[in-house]
């Protein structure tokens, strides 16, 4: 190449051009799949508190509903994954009864346990939103601990379990859990 006839590359844009992102909704669900979630999640609820009825016990709390939403319709989210499921109503559980030993049943106790919960599934790397709310239940519902614990822990398995069962009965439907630990 004759020196002449060479061109030079062009400056660099001084200040690139962010791209900017619109956040959009997800897609809207079939008619199908928005039916097979729907009654999935409803039937685990009504399980849970055929089970209550049956034993005389309180099954049903709002986290587990919470909860069970997540499992069925939004099964491939970090959140909705066994271990955040089961480990983090647990810990949610610990924290609301250690607050609960240390400060009482109030408002004030219900929050503080809501931190520790949210500081605990942080450093477990088990992000479960509702379980949040379950040491906010421990602490102002102030259940018994032999009896609470195994049922919550039953409950979260059987949510679980039916997030398992449900992703399998349906070809098209997300595979439940995208991991399992």
């Amino acid at each position: 190449m004759h020196p002449s006839t060479t061109t030079a590359a062009p400056a660099p844009d001084p200040a690139p051009r962010r791209r900017l992102i619109t956040p959009r909704a997800p897609a809207r669900p079939s008619a199908v799949a928005a039916f097979h979630s729907v009654s999935a999640a409803t039937t685990v609820l009504l399980g849970l508190v055929a089970i209550g009825a049956a034993i005389h016990e309180p099954v049903l709390i709002p986290p587990l509903a919470a909860s069970a939403a997540l499992v069925h319709s939004a099964p491939t989210l970090p959140l909705a994954q066994p271990r955040g499921v089961v480990i983090g109503h647990l810990l949610g559980a610990a924290a609301g009864f250690a607050v609960l030993a240390m400060a009482g049943s109030s408002a004030w106790a219900a929050a503080l346990a809501a931190g520790l919960t949210l500081a605990l599934l942080t450093l477990a790397r088990t992000p479960h939103s509702p379980a949040v709310a379950t040491a906010v239940v421990t602490v102002l519902q102030t259940p018994d601990p032999a009896r609470f614990v195994p049922l919550l822990l039953g409950s979260t398995v059987l949510l679980v379990l039916t997030g398992y069962a449900g992703s399998r009965i349906r070809r098209t439907a997300p595979r439940y859990p995208a991991y399992w630990w």
